[in-house]
């Protein structure tokens, strides 16, 4: 399948959709303010904030009762010590090879760490550890979904996420490129302070994950699937 690039109308055409949504920043807006724009996984409140943010996102990690172990906290921040230091800060448009093989090692890591105990085990897995990046790494991480990623790459492991990052990146240089300015301009062309990254991610969401139900469109995201029809 070819990966047209969005021009920026698609953006904007996906933009409107989330811009209708209801309160569509506010989990993220009070993570921003409570860790300070900084999340720092050393710190228990933020590995707890961070969780509470990622429920919100839709991924149902349960909570440990009190007195129970708390496997995502004691996972994470395990995770967080070792791959803190190198994760990549670069903008998605600036990403080195290097630093999206970084990325990608992170996040397979990060998939696989435990959220819950007992007699059923699970772990974080791959939608939630994509968007637990991007939490950390706002500029720099283009998240995904189960639907974006079979679309896009017919796989969730860390090979396809550096595959994801790559073509991120692409489309980036290329609406950067068209906006012109350098992109600085691109969030309020699409109504809502939030990274070029994010964008891109909810752009993939509409044609994808929502058109996947019908629910976008008209030809359940076919629209994107043969080029951006405009």
């Amino acid at each position: 399948m070819s990966d047209p690039l969005p021009p920026l109308a698609e953006l904007r055409r996906a933009a409107e959709v989330f811009n209708g949504f209801t309160n569509v920043d506010a989990s993220w807006l009070r993570l921003v303010e409570e860790t300070q724009s900084a999340i720092d996984l050393s710190q228990p409140a933020h590995r707890t904030i961070l969780l509470r943010w990622l429920n919100s996102w839709g991924c149902r990690i349960r909570y440990p009762r009190e007195g129970e172990p708390a496997p995502f906290d004691d996972g994470v921040l395990a995770w967080w010590e070792t791959w803190s230091a190198t994760l990549p800060t670069a903008d998605l448009v600036d990403l080195t090879d290097e630093g999206i093989d970084t990325a990608a090692k992170a996040y397979a890591d990060l998939a696989g760490v435990a959220v819950s105990a007992g007699r059923t085990r699970r772990t974080l897995g791959p939608t939630a550890a994509a968007k637990a990046l991007y939490a950390l790494r706002p500029n720099t991480i283009m998240p995904w979904d189960a639907a974006i990623a079979a679309t896009l790459h017919g796989a969730r492991d860390g090979a396809a996420f550096g595959r994801h990052l790559r073509l991120g990146r692409a489309w980036a240089a290329a609406v950067t490129a068209e906006a012109g300015d350098g992109g600085a301009e691109i969030p309020a062309l699409m109504g809502r302070p939030v990274s070029l990254a994010k964008i891109l991610d909810e752009y993939l969401y509409v044609a994808f994950t929502m058109g996947a139900k019908g629910d976008w469109g008209t030809d359940s995201g076919e629209w994107w699937k043969n080029g951006n029809r405009g």
